[in-house]
């Protein structure tokens, strides 16, 4: 169980000198006189008790900075900042599945059928834990943690070398499963069984941890970079570690696959596979070594295994149904990732005022989100009009049950994610960590859920005849 430690550690500091050491927070026993000083602020006495005692020289000032409460952002500044990164994930969804289409027809994904069972495996526990980065160092500089040096860098250092465990277990677990799976499918092979196990597996590990260091760097980069320009990262980094992180990893693992399997027969990704697993400890060495990330080298891994098996449950629905109902397989994705990128965004803010202890203004930031789904669903369906994806049938009853079924899913999302951010946090488990990966697991499940039944009720009714057979 992770505690709630970091509750009562970010407490309000007095700065006394125009020249602050950056890499260090300021000292609060200097001298008596800083103490009685910083005593004065912090029980809100006059600012004559300060000129009394000697503090107005003209080469040093009083700086109250309170490096634990985050401002609330009103609903403009919520829209200006969330609605770019909504729109880059939604076109980072739409090139994912591009990409995967691309990829399903490719020499090494026909050869060797167990990689479409590995895409979806890793590619879900690859972007929770990402997304459990993201909202983890947004967190973290809410708190005022990245302003000094020395932390910052810590704090780096620690989260990308347990994103580094994370990813390669992450990448073992992802490459033996559709191994195993692959076996319960296809009971034959042309391939003995163990090279294409350490085939499989090596090319998980490898795309995962490069794609793990790359998309790492970046948030971290970009983390840091909102907060010297004062944009809130609760609000664009989860869906950005979404979309980029579903295309860096599809690529590095069609270029790891397409390396690798021309040396399937020989002991080159068996080599590979002890070379990551060797990687581990030694990750976790530098993570065990850090303060600031110690505590999550044994924690966070139960909801990543149940998001996992969670989301194969969609995984067979959209199976079932994606040859009987045409566009399906296009929908979903966008479908259930927007809605995941708002439930997101909204449980990342709630855990970041309750780690500050301030107040979110919940009504107001659930009908910004919600309503911000609007406008990007809209310039989606826009574009798959124009451009004529789907072989769909386009009038007025689509439309409109997209959208309700759209807005519906962004709706429970928002719920979900107040809800799961607010209890994990009084059972003592930091939402950090917990929440992302179980609130996209049941969004998925919940939003294929939906588009199927819309698409069912709208076919039996005659509105729009969604099934293949259908002409375009």
């Amino acid at each position: 169980m992770l505690k709630n430690e970091q509750r009562h550690q970010h407490k309000d500091y007095i700065e006394l000198s125009i020249k602050n050491d950056e890499d260090e927070p300021p000292d609060h026993e200097e001298t008596d006189e800083k103490n009685q000083q910083t005593e004065a602020l912090l029980t809100k006495e006059e600012p004559q008790n300060y000129q009394e005692n000697g503090s107005s020289s003209s080469d040093t000032f009083l700086y109250y900075e309170e490096t634990d409460k985050k401002e609330e952002s009103n609903e403009n500044s919520l829209a200006i900042q969330a609605f770019p990164s909504l729109i880059i994930s939604m076109i980072g969804l739409i090139f994912a599945g591009d990409l995967m289409d691309e990829f399903q027809s490719s020499d090494v994904f026909l050869k060797t059928p167990e990689l479409f069972i590995l895409l979806p495996i890793l590619l879900n526990l690859k972007g929770n834990l990402e997304m459990n980065l993201a909202a983890r160092f947004s967190t973290s500089s809410n708190l005022g943690e990245l302003d000094y040096g020395t932390t910052r860098r810590s704090l780096i250092l620690g989260n990308l070398s347990l994103l580094q465990v994370q990813s390669l277990v992450a990448g073992a677990v992802a490459g033996l499963a559709s191994f195993a799976l692959g076996l319960i499918t296809r009971p034959g092979s042309n391939y003995p069984s163990y090279y294409e196990m350490m085939f499989m597996t090596a090319s998980a590990m490898v795309s995962a941890s490069f794609s793990a260091a790359i998309l790492g760097v970046f948030m971290c980069a970009l983390i840091v970079l909102c907060r010297k320009l004062n944009i809130d990262p609760d609000n664009i980094a989860c869906p950005m570690a979404s979309s980029t992180g579903d295309i860096v990893t599809l690529v590095l693992l069609a270029v790891c696959a397409s390396l690798l399997q021309h040396q399937m027969e020989t002991i080159l990704s068996t080599v590979i596979v002890v070379g990551m697993l060797g990687m581990i400890p030694l990750f976790s060495v530098i993570v065990w070594r850090n303060k600031h990330v110690k505590d999550l080298l044994f924690a966070g891994w139960t909801p990543i295994i149940f998001a996992m098996v969670i989301s194969s449950l969609a995984g067979i629905i959209l199976e079932e149904y994606v040859e009987e109902y045409k566009g399906i397989a296009l929908l979903t994705p966008v479908l259930i990732g927007l809605a995941g990128n708002l439930g997101s965004i909204y449980a990342s803010r709630i855990s970041t005022c309750l780690h500050a202890e301030t107040k979110e203004s919940y009504k107001t930031v659930e009908y910004t989100l919600l309503i911000m789904n609007l406008p990007v669903q809209a310039i989606y369906m826009f574009i798959i009009w124009i451009f004529g994806l789907g072989r769909l049938q386009y009038n007025f009853w689509f439309f409109i049950t997209y959208f309700i079924v759209s807005m519906l899913s962004a709706w429970i999302s928002l719920k979900i994610g107040k809800f799961m951010t607010i209890v994990f946090w009084k059972m003592g488990y930091d939402p950090d960590n917990y929440v992302i990966p179980y609130l996209t697991a049941c969004i998925d499940v919940i939003g294929t859920i939906l588009l199927v039944v819309t698409f069912s009720v709208l076919t039996s009714t005659g509105a729009t005849d969604m099934s293949v057979s259908a002409a375009p």
